[in-house]
């Protein structure tokens, strides 16, 4: 555990990488009269603070401990004054840089870093803090979000609402559309809108775009009065190149490895470099800063296949330091906030990464099940009359689940590069149909075993790929199939939510039954969902034909109840509610399927 008090670090834990809180040594930080700043720069010449109570003149910086940190105090230096670190090298040149471990920062394309404490806000949340568990068995139903452009205030490209009003407008739809979890892209400062914040320049800075981290602060308080959880994607892969941040920091490799070949990924930006142990530790701090100081109920790790692997590439084998530094990781903040949510998002085939770090795991607590989404999203874009020959496409998931604790994503990934939005992927050019197929798709995924997730504009049947620039079309819900869709996904998400039978035995080979996956000439599939209590029944037709005479055998059941068609007319399709469509006699059960159509029946 490391030690920080008084303005002192365990520095030998921040060099072998075990340091999780450096930020509270490493940065601004407020004093009754001023501030003291402090920075991690060993191959600097001299380091000098520039900024408003200096009239941008340099105030020197001095060498302490070891001489590879500097540190000075400035009086005068207050909350919401800008600075920056003027670090010159060994040639005696110099680049003026924000704060690595900076708590605020001026809005693109201003690149100072801000002073700010960390001690201003009072959370109001304790009694959800105190009851928030980390449960495998609960619901965990997830609005993936990017915090400007859901809703915007004007159609101008840099108009946003701040967390403050995002907290008002967003909240009161997680809870009438029964999410649980919400799910905001990075937050980190990072100079690119087009990056979406996954390439990031300030790791302990809330993005300035939406206001001040305070009123961040306020807006995963108000979350969790509504006891909605808040995720944050984290990205400790790699950081934007931008010469006024981490690149080059001290005029040589701090943070990123001094080789091309590994230094730059294919997104164009610098790898860190997790062999060493101050990255390891700046890394490790700013996940936990981001859990314990703005009480973030998880972590979404990015882009994990590229810490598994060498530049995300199976073939240049394992990065072994990149993945005991998840190890420690994960573990290190399992250890300081056990009820923390940790997702991975890795397209690997890798093993054990929702297994314990104590058994050779990475330690996440779910792994998005891509497999899953690709396969899927692949199978409902052929046509219909080939989907006999793929039929095992949608079988195969359930061959390999419980190797892992899967999450079920459908991201925002999905929607953007060309890829169409969920609706458009669907099948053929009706528009019907695609709403019949898209239906049929969210009914599969809410019983298939999985966490949930799920993009917002998808539940409103969204027909454009996002953009970053332009608020969600919100008047698609003056067209009827779009209200009836959005209202369809509302009664959706609200059985999966009341009925523990889809979540309850998510990981337990018990809570999941084919009861028919060999249908392949009608493309019909059968499978229960149990929990201790509950058992479903989920049956679907994924070609365009009514199965009019489709039977299963329920062996000791009685009765089976009605819970859910997709093809009901109040969500856009033809079945009118006192349509009879279904009998069930001596255990068997016979079904009108309707093309493109899933059903839910409770089986008692």
């Amino acid at each position: 555990m490391s030690i920080i008090q008084e303005g002192k670090m365990d520095y030998y834990g921040f060099y072998t990488g075990q340091e999780f809180t450096a930020y509270s040594y490493l940065g601004a930080h407020t004093e009754e009269r001023g501030t003291v700043f402090r920075t991690f720069a060993p191959n600097a010449q001299k380091i000098s603070v520039i900024g408003d109570f200096n009239g941008w003149q340099e105030t020197p910086m001095q060498k302490v401990y070891d001489g590879n940190f500097w540190e000075c105090y400035i009086a005068d230096a207050l909350q919401g004054m800008k600075y920056k670190y003027r670090i010159y090298s060994q040639n005696g040149n110099y680049i003026d840089h924000c704060d690595p471990y900076g708590f605020y920062s001026e809005l693109r394309p201003k690149t100072a870093s801000v002073i700010y404490s960390l001690s201003n806000y009072t959370f109001h949340d304790a009694a959800y803090l105190k009851q928030r568990k980390n449960n495998p068995h609960a619901p965990v139903n997830i609005y993936e979000i990017h915090a400007g452009s859901w809703k915007k205030p004007s159609d101008e490209k840099e108009s946003w609402y701040t967390y403050g009003e995002l907290a008002d407008l967003l909240i009161p739809y997680l809870s009438q559309n029964h999410y649980n979890f919400v799910e905001i892209m990075p937050l980190n400062e990072y100079p690119c809108d087009e990056s979406w914040g996954y390439q990031a320049t300030g790791f302990f800075s809330p993005t300035s775009r939406y206001g001040n981290p305070d009123e961040l602060r306020y807006f995963v308080d108000k979350c969790h009065a509504e006891n909605i959880g808040v995720i944050i994607d984290f990205v400790p892969v790699h950081f934007a190149v931008n010469d006024y941040a981490l690149w080059n920091y001290d005029g040589t490799s701090i943070y990123e490895y001094p080789h091309n070949d590994i230094g730059f990924n294919q997104w164009g930006s610098c790898n860190f470099m997790h062999s060493r142990g101050e990255v390891r530790s700046f890394l490790q701090s700013s996940a936990y800063y981001w859990l314990k100081e703005f009480h973030f109920d998880g972590l979404r790790t990015d882009a994990v296949n590229n810490l598994i692997y060498w530049q995300g590439t199976p073939e240049r084998g394992t990065n072994q330091p990149a993945i005991q530094f998840i190890q420690n990781m994960n573990r290190g903040l399992k250890e300081r906030i056990p009820s923390a949510l940790l997702i991975a998002e890795d397209s690997s085939a890798y093993q054990g990464v929702t297994a314990p770090v104590e058994k050779g795991g990475l330690g996440f607590d779910y792994k998005w099940d891509l497999g899953w989404m690709n396969d899927t999203l692949t199978f409902l874009q052929s046509p219909p009359s080939v989907r006999s020959e793929q039929y095992h496409k949608l079988t195969f998931s359930m061959d390999y689940f419980y190797n892992e604790r899967y999450l079920l994503p459908l991201s925002h990934d999905e929607t953007v590069h060309g890829k169409a939005a969920v609706v458009q992927k669907m099948n053929g050019s009706d528009y019907l149909n695609k709403f019949a197929q898209a239906r049929l798709l969210y009914m599969y995924m809410y019983a298939h075993p999985g966490k949930k997730l799920n993009f917002m504009g998808n539940e409103i049947g969204h027909m454009r790929e996002w953009d970053e620039k332009r608020e969600m079309d919100w008047n698609l819900l003056q067209f009827p199939q779009h209200d009836a869709f959005y209202h369809f996904m509302r009664e959706l998400n609200e059985i999966y939510m009341e009925n523990p039978a889809f979540y309850e035995g998510d990981y337990d080979r018990e809570g999941f039954q084919w009861m028919d996956c060999e249908h392949k000439a009608d493309t019909i599939y059968a499978f229960l969902r149990k929990s201790k209590r509950q058992t479903l029944l989920a049956v679907f037709n994924f070609s365009n034909k009514d199965v009019l005479t489709y039977e299963l055998e329920m062996p000791d059941k009685k009765q089976v109840n009605l819970l859910l068609h997709s093809d009901w007319e109040c969500f856009g399709g033809t079945t009118t509610p006192n349509n009879t469509f279904y009998s069930f006699r001596k255990s068997l059960l016979k079904i009108n399927v309707k093309g493109f159509s899933a059903i839910y029946f409770t089986v008692r």
